[in-house]
């Protein structure tokens, strides 16, 4: 962003405070950067380098100038991303509200775009037992192991199994203290598959692999450095494609999976979204979908009242 402008010091404030107040992540800090350098630049070219000379058309024009835009292949953005696009522009300018640098919000009246309904995709049981087991008990493998057991048997995001500490683990009472989204901490049991994992990486792999840049790193790539997002990604899907699970399976597929398979085992809802971490049980209960939309599949293709046909009950 250009340095000189009122509109580059306004933004600048507004990622400080989300930084520094808000306490947000590096990752979505990014995310709302990137959303609004893309907003500054379509003000400039109206020649607006003063948020507080932003009108709702400006801000309308945007949104719809995003919705119109497509990616370098040629596809279209999808409704999250215009969403998600006009969230941070949303955010930003109520930030200067409430700090007194503008006397209205532009976007007040603008509509968000309505989002398709769609419902988690989780593995089955059977799924990840395999892709759990198809690590071997080389220091890599065993590494992996941890890493994924963690990541399932806590339901975990993946910024917060990436930014565990080996402090943060607690072995013989069976939990791990995970910070958040905001900086929020939570307490997380772990079973014993993960317990044991853990254990097994730390007494026979991690003092091999760690250096000086290891620091205080719970979870470590080969070279000592702390495993990153991306290379906790290129680990699950090392395994889900050596279990021979053909279908797009993420990091954030165990944590729906995690859930999704509490709340099929009988768990409350309200307890499985302190586990996750949620703000809001609305949050959470898009997962009791996931399995009535399961009930309602095993119960139709199941019974036998259910598949009959109409020459059956004629």
């Amino acid at each position: 962003m250009p340095a000189r402008d009122a509109l580059a010091k306004q933004l600048q404030r507004f990622l400080d405070h989300l930084a520094v107040e808000r306490g947000l992540s590096e990752h979505t800090i990014a995310a709302y950067r990137r959303d609004l350098e893309r907003y500054a630049t379509f003000l400039r070219a109206r020649g607006i380098t003063d948020a507080r000379r932003v009108d709702e058309r400006a801000v309308a024009a945007h949104v719809a100038a995003v919705s119109a835009s497509t990616h370098g292949d040629g596809k279209p953005y999808r409704a999250t991303s215009v969403v998600r696009a006009l969230s941070s522009v949303r955010a930003f300018h109520r930030f200067l509200l409430r700090d007194g640098k503008i006397s209205s919000d532009p976007t007040a009246s603008i509509i968000r775009p309505k989002l398709p309904r769609s419902l988690p995709k989780p593995l089955s049981v059977d799924d990840v037992t395999r892709v759990l087991a198809h690590p071997d008990r080389s220091t890599k493998g065993l590494r992996d192991r941890a890493v994924l057991e963690t990541l399932y048997g806590a339901g975990l995001r993946i910024s917060e199994l990436v930014g565990l500490d080996v402090d943060d683990v607690d072995l013989e009472e069976g939990s791990v203290r995970v910070l958040g989204k905001g900086g929020k901490e939570r307490d997380v049991p772990i079973g014993r598959y993960a317990r044991d994992s853990i254990s097994a990486y730390l007494t026979r792999v991690r003092p091999q692999i760690a250096t000086t840049r290891s620091r205080s790193a719970l979870f470590l790539n080969l070279r000592g450095g702390r495993l990153t997002r991306q290379g906790c990604t290129g680990i699950l899907q090392q395994h889900v494609a050596g279990a021979g699970i053909t279908k797009r399976v993420s990091p954030h597929t165990f944590r729906h999976s995690f859930a999704t398979h509490l709340l099929e085992g009988g768990a409350d809802v309200r307890v499985v979204q302190e586990l996750l971490g949620h703000a809001s049980v609305a949050t959470t209960q898009v997962y009791t979908l996931v399995t009535r939309e399961h009930l309602r599949e095993v119960y139709f293709t199941s019974h036998p009242r259910a598949r009959a046909t109409r020459r059956d009950t004629a």
